[in-house]
This record gives structure tokens, C-alpha cells and sequence, in this order.
């Protein structure tokens, strides 16, 4: 390496602080190319600093933001929901990402191997990798979903827009604004729906009227399409970081280019500005609700993708005296802007959908969930009168590419405590069977009852596990191994100790405030619903 250092962390730690007490200097070259040679074995890095950085953007800006934020925001408060987001992410989410990218980074090791200074706690690195793991076949599902979706807006009509003969008892165009509405507001015996949310339910998942039908068997298109989204993960992952490194460039910034070209659509239709004001009106009064700071340190969580194990994955390929805190400020900051600029978005067009449809109550065309991305924002497409079939390419190739970084960042957590732990097995190879073993696990998301499966797992295999592993990651390094123990390790790692702020967010604000919302949220618990629909008991 460039710099002499291969950084076997916590194996040398007594060395490095032993010479430092002794000296009050760092290690000279050759004491570190001496302890090398007994010790370590030689790791990947990124090839520079800058395809660190495209990499953490490319995980962290990912789904969370297009299809997750905005409707969480929406229903927890609006632009009210913000403050707890942004307090959230002061004293939780930037903490926390500092704190891995500062761990992966010093300790060289996957997220289960790093845990050596508490080797009781080694739990919480498998707890990461089942949370990331979990995240990531639903993930997948997602991707499934919207390459079906882009295959299909190829057409000449775009195949939602319209009633089929089989649904005329059922169905109003989602391309009629009055007529059909007014229909299914005077008769009180027939609930209507749109063409899309139909083509959604009925032709795209084959969906059963209630989980205690059963799953039911996997649909061979979407089958089809998840194998494709599983082929390009291994695809960007099968040479390391070398060809994680090389396709950061195109995750990170090919999104904002398609986010641009959509939001400055949307600021251009009728209806947008009454979508967007819809959109960051507070309800103050949800401010005291317990699930709302739930709703937001989980939405933060996602979002950054910490506690799931891939900042401090991709941290432990950076060089041993890489400056990290400048791209932590980078992308928690660039995270908040996309989720914001997309909630504009979506919200501006839905706005617009509304206004078509003749009402100015934008809450009328919004679906929760992935309703958001599959019913409202297609149906919304719909409308445009110029090449809708070009903005739903966009959207849908926008969504693919989020989703593969995401998957990209959650599978490299998972492959790397693999890579850990048998050292002799080519690389390609490992990346291959989590692809394949991710693959199997991820067809029960696409039969007809997969989105429930997909809700069940987001809440409790997802958020509910990363929270309960962030709080206990929190206590094991700072109130276990030790602030000072810690401060200690960065000093010698970059030449200086953090800042007063992160020590007191670490040390007091951060544990405290999601120890607090957490058994708040336990408090006042209530079962997760599918569109409405509660889950059976045994779920």
C-alpha cells in the first residue's frame, strides 16, 4: 500500500498504543511494514477517494428517497415530519455514519469481524447482515417491479392507462378526469378503481384478496425480471471494489439527471404548486407522536443505509489516513436535499394528477407503500399529453438504477463477512452464491401475495432489527469498549480527535435519544396493515 498500512485494527492496537505512550508519535513506516508481515494480509482499496465517496452516494441515495420518503413524510405530518428528520439526523444519522465510516475504516475488517473489541457483541455484525440481507431481497422485488414496468411503457398506450374488458364493473380509465369519478361517488353498491391500481393488483401481481388465500405461486415475468436485478448486482459486484469502485460513477450521478429532468416536469404542470404545498403543509400536532420520531429515525436509517453495514463495508476499503468526515458531511447533506427534491417531485405531479381529475384533495390519488411507485406515479405519467411513454422510461430507469445501488451497497455487507471468513475462495465465487442464495429467498416477494410479505419484513426484519442493533452498536463502543479507548484509535488513524460535537452526540444525545424513542415506540405499538388490511395473528 501507498502509505505502508494494511491495518489489522484491533490486533494491533496495544502495539500502536503502546509506542504512542511511549513516544507521543506515531508508529514510524517501518514499525507498521514490521507488525504487516506477522500479521496482515493485504486488502482491496478504492481506487481514490472520489470512488468512495460516488459509492456511499450511490448506497445511501438510493429507494428510501423516491419511494420511501415522501409518502412517509406525508403521513407523519407533512412538512412537520421535517423537524423530526432533521433533529433525527443531527444528532442520530450523522453521528452514526461518522461513527462507521470512523470503525470500517480503522478496523480493515467486514461488519462482523470489526467486533473483536467486544467479542461478546460479535452478534450485532450477524444482526447487520440479516437486517441488510432482509432489505435487499425486498429490495430486489422492487427492481423486479419496476423493470417490469419499463419493459411495459414501451408501448404505444401505456398499458395502465385503460379499463380491460374483464374489469368494466370495477374499473374507471385512469386517462377519463370527471366521468367515471362522478360514477363511482353516485353508486353506492360498486367501489371503482383506476386502471392502474387494477393493472397493478390484478395483471402485474395476480394479488388475492387476503394473505389467508395464501401466498400463491411466483409469477414467471417478474421471475424473470428479479433474475435480471440479481445478474446485475453479481454483475457490479463479481471483481470486488475494482468494479464496485468503476460503476459508483454511474449510480451516483445518472439519478440526479433524471431526477432534474422530472422535477423541472412537474414544477411545470397545472396542479403541482397545490401537490407540493400538500406536500410540506405541517400538521404540528403530530409533533408529540411517538411513531412520527419512530417513522424518522427509521426513514433516516434507510435512507443513509447505517446500521445495515455497508458505510462501514465500503469505509473499510479506504486508505488508513483517508479524511472520512468530509464525505460524511457530503452525503448526509446530499441525502436530505434528494429526499426533499423528491418528495417535490412525486407530490408536484400528483398534484397535477389531481387537478385532472377535478379535485384540488391531492390525498384522493395518493397510495402508501409501493402503491406510491406503481399506482399513483404511473397513473400520474398517464396524464401527460406529450410522450408520457418517455417519462415513464425515465422514472422506471431511474428507479432500476437507485434500487441496484442500494442492493449493491446491502449485498457487499453481507459478501464481505463471507470474503472474511473463507479468504481462499475466489471472490467472484462468494458473490455468486449470496446472488443466488438472494435470488431464491426473493421469490416469495413476487407471487400474488408478496407485498405483504414485503411490508411484514420492511417493518420488522428491516427497521425494527437496525434499531435495536444501532442502540446496542452505540453502548458496546462507547459505554463497553470506551469513549476515550475510541478517541484514542482516531487520534492515531488521522492525526487528531473529532470534534466536541460528535464526542457529545456519541457519548450522551444519541444513545439517550433512541433508547427513548425506541421504548416509546414499543409503548405505544400497534401491528403493521397492508393497504388498509391487518395482518393474521400468526403473521
Amino acid at each position: 500500500k501507498e502509505n505502508g498500512y494494511t491495518n489489522e485494527a484491533f490486533q494491533m492496537e496495544n502495539v500502536y498504543l503502546e509506542q504512542r505512550g511511549m513516544t507521543d508519535e506515531k508508529p514510524g513506516k517501518e514499525d507498521i511494514d514490521a507488525q504487516e508481515e506477522n500479521t496482515a494480509v493485504a486488502r482491496a482499496e478504492w481506487g481514490g477517494g472520489l470512488e468512495f465517496l460516488m459509492a456511499c452516494i450511490a448506497a445511501s441515495v438510493g429507494l428510501g428517497n423516491v419511494w420511501r420518503f415522501p409518502f412517509t413524510a406525508y403521513e407523519n405530518g407533512g412538512g412537520a415530519f421535517l423537524i423530526p428528520y432533521l433533529v433525527v439526523l443531527l444528532f442520530v444519522g450523522k453521528p452514526f455514519y461518522y461513527l462507521e465510516g470512523l470503525l470500517g475504516q480503522f478496523t480493515n475488517k467486514s461488519c462482523v469481524k470489526t467486533w473483536a473489541m467486544a467479542p461478546a457483541m460479535k452478534g450485532l455484525g450477524y444482526g447487520q447482515a440479516i437486517a441488510a440481507f432482509c432489505v435487499v431481497t425486498c429490495y430486489s422485488a422492487l427492481m423486479g417491479l419496476t423493470l417490469y414496468y419499463l419493459v411495459v411503457s414501451f408501448q404505444a398506450e401505456l398499458p395502465w392507462s385503460y379499463c380491460r374488458e374483464e374489469w368494466q364493473d370495477q374499473c374507471f380509465d385512469t386517462l377519463s378526469k370527471y366521468d367515471n369519478t362522478n360514477k363511482s361517488r353516485n353508486d353506492n353498491t360498486i367501489t371503482l378503481y383506476s386502471s392502474a391500481e387494477l393493472y397493478f393488483r390484478k395483471i402485474v401481481l395476480n394479488e388475492y384478496d387476503s394473505i389467508e388465500d395464501g401466498i400463491g405461486t411466483p409469477s414467471w415475468q417478474l421471475t424473470v425480471c428479479l433474475f435480471v436485478s440479481w445478474t446485475t448486482v453479481f454483475g457490479v459486484l463479481c471483481r470486488g471494489v475494482k468494479s464496485t469502485g468503476k460503476a459508483a460513477y454511474f449510480l451516483a450521478i445518472f439519478p440526479y439527471i433524471v431526477m432534474i429532468c422530472l422535477l423541472i416536469r412537474a414544477v411545470t404542470l397545472e396542479g403541482a404548486g397545490n401537490g407540493i404545498l400538500f406536500f410540506i403543509t405541517p400538521d404540528w400536532d403530530r409533533l408529540w407522536d411517538p411513531t412520527v420520531w419512530y417513522a424518522a429515525i427509521t426513514q433516516c436509517f434507510f435512507s443513509l443505509s447505517v446500521c445495515f453495514g455497508p458505510i462501514l463495508t465500503y469505509s473499510s476499503y479506504n486508505n488508513f489516513r483517508h479524511g472520512v468526515s468530509r464525505d460524511v458531511m457530503i452525503v448526509t447533506t446530499l441525502d436530505t436535499f434528494t429526499s426533499l427534491m423528491a418528495g417535490c417531485t412525486i407530490f408536484g405531479i400528483l398534484g397535477n394528477l389531481a387537478h385532472e381529475k377535478g379535485t384540488t384533495d391531492v390525498s384522493k390519488v395518493v397510495r402508501g407503500g409501493t402503491g406510491l411507485a406503481f399506482i399513483s406515479y404511473p397513473e400520474a405519467l398517464s396524464q401527460f399529453e406529450v410522450v408520457p411513454q418517455l417519462f415513464a422510461v425515465l422514472f422506471f430507469v431511474m428507479m432500476f438504477v437507485l434500487g441496484v445501488g442500494s442492493a449493491v451497497a446491502l449485498s457487499s455487507a453481507v459478501f464481505t463477512i463471507l470474503c472474511d471468513h473463507f479468504p481462499n475462495v475466489t471472490h467472484w465465487k462468494i458473490v455468486l452464491v449470496v446472488s443466488i442464495f438472494g435470488f431464491v429467498v426473493s421469490l416469495v416477494y413476487v407471487t400474488p401475495g408478496g407485498q405483504w410479505l414485503i411490508t411484514l419484513v420492511d417493518y420488522y426484519g428491516g427497521t425494527f432489527v437496525a434499531i435495536i442493533v444501532g442502540v446496542f452498536e452505540i453502548i458496546t463502543i462507547f459505554w463497553i469498549y470506551g469513549l476515550t479507548n475510541f478517541l484514542n484509535d482516531v487520534e492515531f488513524m488521522l492525526g487528531g480527535k473529532p470534534s466536541f460535537y460528535w464526542r457529545l452526540c456519541w457519548a450522551v444525545i444519541t444513545p439517550i435519544l433512541m433508547i427513548v424513542i425506541l421504548v416509546c415506540t414499543i409503548a405505544t405499538y400497534e401491528s403493521p396493515t397492508y393497504d388498509g388490511m391487518p395482518f393474521p395473528a400468526y403473521a
